[in-house]
């Protein structure tokens, strides 16, 4: 039997000998179910001849995959085929614009489902493929540095089932008597407004501006772990099926419309998950910080990332949003070490999303950048390592305001200036 990964190449290789044929059908819509087996689902309106020519392929294909594909009903003539394939993952198989594959999974997550970014406001998302690298602790010292010049700051904390950034902001008799997954529970059964008014509360570390915090959970988290359990619950009403992340995205717009924020900072899950998939492409965000630190475990990490957006066609939509943040970064040997992130970094975007560009084909619809082009994508923001602020606990409990701002210029100035800039120029 083919393995998993084999499913997509082996169909691909089937269709480039079945092309002809294949051309004469305006959609073959291939089925991938949550055991990894396969069946064509056919609109049941087209002519016989098509559903013959649909047959044809079907077998071709089964003949490869064996039993990947059931004997029996291995194709469904379906009379609202849109339906059916309405809200789950899909996407055409590269060199097949009429050959849409769709994917079913267990979960909600749909990495290719790239929202368009927000005109109205500016949402910044602090993201990293793995922990421990400082993510949740830059993203503090950014809101105070904004905050310093004036500005109104809103952070979600979304590592909902790691959270941490309320308490690096907030002492504990400040925290909000409920938080986002607070909402998101009471949300499915129309109780949302009874807890809304109560899932934030202002930084007392803002003096010129606020800092306005949303955290995962409120002042009495002892259901945390039931109430998680049901976030992921989409809404039905009126027959109507609202997923999770898009009645998060009403809960940020209700709480954008009420504090009128100058940016939205938000603190997603590490990894690739439901949580991250929600942050980075279902919330429309402006920019997307990808923390990294110069290892093998980060580089891969975002090539699965970053493959996936090629292969499910959305790169496009997605990749002038990403800037790489260089975490981290030691005391020792720094140029080397930086010399090495930026190398690494560029291989990366060069190979997945930037355009290949020759001498003789040169235009401004690229997307591409030299390796030492200092506002590219991959050019790494830096934030250097140092031991005042390894604990977001030491952030809020043992800094006072001029080691704060001594700290901040010293270590995360690079990442800050980069987000004024990206406020300033909306």
């Amino acid at each position: 039997m083919k393995t998993f990964d084999e499913i997509i190449p082996e169909i691909k290789i089937v269709l480039h000998t079945q092309i002809n044929d294949l051309e004469q059908l305006s959609k073959l819509v291939i089925n991938r179910d949550l055991n990894g087996r396969i069946r064509f689902l056919v609109d049941a309106n087209i002519p016989d001849n098509l559903k013959t020519i649909t047959e044809k392929i079907a077998q071709s294909i089964s003949d490869v995959l064996d039993e990947r594909i059931p004997e029996i009903d291995r194709v469904f003539y379906e009379q609202d085929l849109d339906t059916i394939i309405k809200d789950v993952p899909q996407f055409y198989l590269e060199g097949f614009p009429n050959v849409l594959f769709v994917d079913r999974l267990l979960g909600e997550t749909n990495w290719a489902n790239i929202q368009p970014e927000r005109s109205d406001s500016h949402r910044i998302v602090f993201y990293s493929i793995k922990g421990g690298v400082g993510r949740s602790t830059a993203l503090a010292v950014t809101a105070w540095a904004l905050a310093e010049e004036g500005k109104r700051v809103l952070i979600l904390d979304m590592d909902l089932e790691s959270p941490g950034i309320s308490s690096a902001l907030l002492p504990s008799e400040k925290i909000p008597m409920y938080g986002i997954v607070d909402w998101l529970v009471e949300d499915l059964i129309d109780n949302g407004n009874a807890v809304f008014p109560y899932v934030f509360s202002s930084s007392d570390l803002s003096r010129n501006g606020d800092i306005l915090v949303i955290p995962a959970y409120g002042k009495n988290p002892s259901e945390y772990i039931s109430k998680i359990g049901r976030v992921w619950m989409p809404k039905i009403n009126n027959n109507k099926r609202e997923l999770w992340h898009n009645r998060l995205e009403r809960l940020i717009q209700e709480l954008e419309a009420r504090h009128k924020p100058d940016v939205v900072l938000i603190d997603s899950r590490a990894g690739i998950d439901e949580i991250s998939s929600a942050c980075i492409t279902n919330m429309g965000a402006n920019t997307v910080l990808l923390f990294s630190i110069d290892s093998e475990q980060t580089w891969d990490g975002y090539k699965i990332l970053f493959e996936h957006w090629r292969k499910t066609g959305v790169v496009e939509k997605i990749r002038d949003r990403l800037q790489i943040v260089g975490s981290l970064i030691p005391e020792s040997n720094q140029k080397e070490y930086i010399g090495g992130l930026c190398e690494h970094s560029w291989d990366l975007f060069t190979e997945q999303l930037y355009d290949n560009v020759t001498y003789d084909n040169t235009n401004n619809d690229f997307f591409s950048f030299d390796k030492d082009e200092i506002d590219a994508p991959h050019y790494p923001r830096l934030v250097f390592w140092n031991r005042g602020f390894q604990s977001l606990m030491n952030f809020y409990q043992s800094m006072g305001q001029q080691v704060i701002r001594e700290q901040s210029k010293n270590f995360y100035s690079d990442l800050i200036e980069f987000i004024k800039g990206i406020i300033k120029n909306g």
